[in-house]
């Protein structure tokens, strides 16, 4: 059986304030050119169909133009997990119906694995549906109040799946790792908790024939071969610039025989960086030499104050979505804290340091705790 895996598309989403609705649809014409290219058996897509919990008509326009597209035109079975910014309860409307034109939707966890089985020439393949669950949900669901981790929340949920000798595929949404160090993540992924907890050991998962994951946005696999993100479909933040958005195909055929190959697509702008002083990048030798058309980061190396460069640069890069000054912007932070030290009290350069650490203002009862702990540490200074 051949498996088209895809995630993360993340409809509607804007970058820098501008919509990536044309060229997610773009995309998709590539895909159904891949598909009439590759023929595949069942198409998997590993959560994130949004980008947010309430999607823009727009999006919704385009995901079931996109349905019926691949369920009715192409006659492909299509399984649908909901990831972290999916509301659930909303992909699952009309999973029932769906379901009779072989659109397979699991987008709230019931504490049931939704198990969906394919025929191929080897035989039955069970693909498991476990959308993202958080771990309070997990708590509620099993009223088991020792799950506090996403490792808790999976442990869990594979207690109920029994892998006999046929062939299973797993299709999730979490951050799975060998290890931390060999996960490349980038900015545009959610994070979703701190000191760990969202990890999960990929050991859990490795018995399976292929674990198609989503989640995180560059194509890799985790460890072992069959285990797999697909990544995002388009590049949505400046430290996806240098990576490859695609798919994966992957040939699944007789027990412990498998095979996965990225097939890259070709978006309609590419997101690219360039770098140099204002004067030079706004000459024709230069602009001419890059993809004017294609969404910019432009690094500008001035160290001097600019007139308007973003709107400077637009002028020749018209999808330009993003300028960086960090000559000028370090001098510029390093003078203004200098000042600061010299002319703020303690209790104001308290206020800034709790603003830049946690982007939140103190409430008014925190800075009377600040404000008297502070005088009583300067009284006993006194005293000393």
């Amino acid at each position: 059986m051949k498996i088209l895996h895809t995630a993360d598309w993340h409809l509607g989403k804007l970058v820098n304030e501008y919509s990536m609705l044309e060229d997610q649809a773009y995309l998709f014409r590539e895909l159904y050119q891949l598909i009439e290219r590759e023929r595949p058996d069942v198409i998997i897509i590993s959560g994130d169909i949004y980008d947010r919990s309430i999607p823009p008509k727009s999006a919704v326009e385009l995901f079931d133009e996109v349905l019926n597209q691949l369920s009715i035109t192409y006659q492909l079975p299509v399984l649908i997990i909901s990831g972290n910014h999916d509301s659930q309860e909303r992909l699952d409307f009309g999973k029932a119906f769906f379901e009779k034109g072989n659109v397979y939707i699991e987008g709230t966890f019931n504490a049931r694995i939704r198990q969906v089985v394919l025929e191929d020439d080897y035989g039955p393949i069970h693909f498991h549906l476990i959308p993202y669950v958080t771990p309070a949900y997990a708590r509620h669901l099993f009223g088991d109040d020792t799950i506090e981790t996403h490792q808790d929340v999976m442990e869990k949920i594979l207690e109920t799946i029994h892998l006999d000798g046929g062939r299973h595929v797993l299709v999730n949404h979490n951050f799975f790792a060998g290890s931390l160090d060999e996960m490349e993540t980038s900015d545009s992924e959610r994070l979703l908790s701190i000191g760990g907890t969202e990890v999960i050991d990929v050991e859990l998962v490795k018995d399976f024939d292929y674990v198609a994951l989503g989640h995180l946005h560059r194509p890799q696999k985790v460890k072992y071969d069959h285990v797999r993100y697909s990544g995002s479909i388009l590049k949505y933040s400046v430290s996806e610039i240098d990576t490859v958005k695609g798919v994966y195909l992957v040939d699944l055929k007789e027990k412990g025989n498998v095979s996965v190959t990225f097939c890259p697509l070709r978006p309609l702008r590419d997101f690219i960086r360039i770098e140099g002083k204002l004067e030079e990048l706004l000459q024709p030798d230069v602009y001419l030499s890059v993809d004017r058309d294609a969404y910019i980061h432009a690094v500008l190396t001035d160290e001097k104050d600019l007139y308007d460069p973003l709107g400077q640069l637009r002028t020749v890069y018209p999808y330009i979505l993003q300028i960086d000054r960090p000559h000028f912007l370090l001098e510029a932070v390093h003078s203004t804290r200098r000042k600061a030290v010299k002319t703020k009290t303690p209790f104001e350069l308290y206020q800034d340091f709790f603003l830049e650490m946690t982007g939140q203002e103190l409430e008014p009862s925190e800075l009377t705790i600040i404000r008297e702990v502070m005088s009583e540490i300067h009284e006993e200074g006194d005293e000393a």
